[in-house]
């Protein structure tokens, strides 16, 4: 293996671009329209171009990425996370040119990628499953037949897609009066983000905690798992904020999620990376949800308290070589790991993307700060993609020290020319639930709701609209009194009558 193709963009491709470098391996950026001068085309060692700035016309060409790795030379192909990475089709376009894929086999993708053969693979490994229906809904099927499946399981219910993941195609009826309108919603999201309509149910468990495992299989038989991850703070099924480790998880349940997750793995023949995601509920039972047959957006979090480079061992892996890796180090954290997802979205207005030019970019460093990015000073955010600007990952010797660093990193940013994120996270490791560790997976939508309406900070301001109040000031002939203060971006609070940038 010489030369790694990357079929993704952003942060995950700068990430991977990274880890090639490290290995002393080439790497080749794809590209859309709109990312001619992205961040991860210009550091990559070539870049090709395929297609139109609509992902459908170009990162999701399957065509047109493998004829890139075709021209470029290219030995492997890289998925990332996202786009392409659980396309079993993509995986075995992959293999019949000829290329090394990255990731598991097309079998186990297409496998573990359908949820209802996931959860009977791990039934058959006897692991534990979230109760739910054994058989999926297609198209085809009446909501009379659903509605009987519904109640024979009981309410409440979740109506999730088969295929795809995200937080994608789900949705809840707490009755049978609300089951077609979610069930009609449900299937039309699944068709869209991952042209397949089937849904399947679950019975939803009340106030669980979302936990996950990493693992990595070499193509030899051997699985590691890592220490787990917590990533109960979800927005409307949506991850925003995961940590390493879970403040609820025991020793003695910690290793019965790692047998679990490699029981898992092993039964579906598993190899690279992957993670085994959990339900827990409030009595310490766990149950099998879903697995990712990819790496995860929350990665970093596993890296900072294992010391492990994931993306270099999946490289690895795919090579053939043997997992080396010590264990039983893994399996237990070294301190604690917090990341923030950083988006350029308003979250004032509902959290709706806010895509732009980032006309200023500063970003946080210092003792334990992380910080993965897909884009710098001067770059844009397209409307066409997933707005995320960064990672921003903590790591501290305790939870506390994490959350206090954390907290000093977000403080630390400057962003200009839209909003982000950044006032939103500011007020949750502010919240006490939080401090305390006292949340679920309902938690952030039950207090978003109570709170609907109410700013979660003053707005960022840039540069430039610093620059606007003061020559406001200055041709107004005033002398208002005014405090500035550094949090996330150039916040600016000016009390000159009314004045506005």
């Amino acid at each position: 293996m010489r030369k790694i193709l990357i079929a993704n963009r952003g942060e995950i491709a700068v990430r991977v671009i990274r880890a090639c470098r490290d290995l002393g391996l080439a790497s080749v950026a794809v590209y859309s329209e709109v990312d001619r001068a992205a961040l991860h085309v210009r550091l990559a060692d070539e870049a090709c171009y395929i297609g139109h700035s609509p992902a459908s016309d170009s990162y999701l060409r399957i065509g047109a990425v493998i004829d890139a790795a075709r021209r470029a030379g290219a030995d492997a192909v890289h998925p990332g996370y996202g786009f392409l990475a659980e396309s079993a089709e993509f995986a075995a376009a992959c293999r019949d040119a000829g290329l090394t894929f990255i990731g598991p086999s097309p079998e186990a993708i297409a496998q573990l990628g359908s949820k209802t053969a996931a959860r009977a693979c791990a039934r058959k490994a006897g692991v534990p499953v979230v109760e739910g229906s054994d058989t999926s809904f297609g198209i085809e099927a009446t909501d009379a037949e659903v509605t009987l499946a519904a109640s024979r399981l009981g309410y409440p219910v979740m109506i999730k897609a088969v295929a795809g993941g995200g937080g994608k195609g789900m949705r809840v009826a707490h009755d049978a009066a609300q089951l077609p309108a979610a069930l009609r919603a449900a299937r039309s999201e699944a068709q869209a983000s991952f042209g397949e309509p089937a849904v399947y149910l679950e019975r939803r468990l009340e106030r669980p905690r979302h936990i996950e495992v990493q693992i990595l299989a070499d193509e030899h038989g051997t699985v590691v798992p890592f220490v787990e991850r917590e990533c109960s703070l979800q927005r409307r099924h949506q991850k925003v904020m995961e940590e390493s480790p879970s403040t609820v998880v025991s020793a003695t349940l910690r290793a019965s999620l790692q047998h679990a997750a490699t029981a898992v793995a092993s039964a579906a023949g598993y190899s690279n990376a992957g993670t085994v995601e959990f339900l827990l509920d409030s009595n310490g039972r766990f149950a099998f949800l879903e697995m990712n047959t990819r790496l995860q957006v929350e990665h970093p979090v596993t890296e900072m308290v294992t010391g492990v480079d994931l993306v270099a061992w999946q490289i690895r892996v795919a090579r053939g070589d043997r997992l080396d890796i010590d264990a039983a180090a893994v399996a237990v954290p070294r301190g604690h790991a917090i990341e923030c997802r950083i988006y350029a979205e308003d979250a004032d207005a509902g959290f709706v993307p806010s895509p732009g030019q980032l006309t200023t970019l500063r970003t946080p460093d210092g003792p334990g700060i992380r910080h993965d990015s897909g884009v710098d000073e001067g770059g844009r955010v397209p409307v066409f993609y997933d707005s995320m600007i960064a990672k921003l990952i903590a790591w501290g010797e305790s939870r506390g020290q994490a959350v206090a660093r954390l907290r000093r990193a977000l403080r630390e940013y400057r962003v200009g020319g839209v909003r982000t994120s950044i006032p939103f996270f500011l007020w949750l490791v502010d919240q006490p639930e939080f401090a305390s560790a006292a949340f679920d997976t309902t938690y952030l939508d039950e207090v978003l709701h109570e709170r609907a309406g109410e700013p979660f900070g003053e707005p960022d301001m840039s540069l430039e609209e610093v620059a606007m109040v003061a020559a406001a000031l200055y041709h107004s002939g005033k002398r208002p009194s005014y405090d500035a203060e550094v949090s996330s971006g150039w916040k600016v609070r000016a009390r000159a009558e009314g004045l506005r940038p």
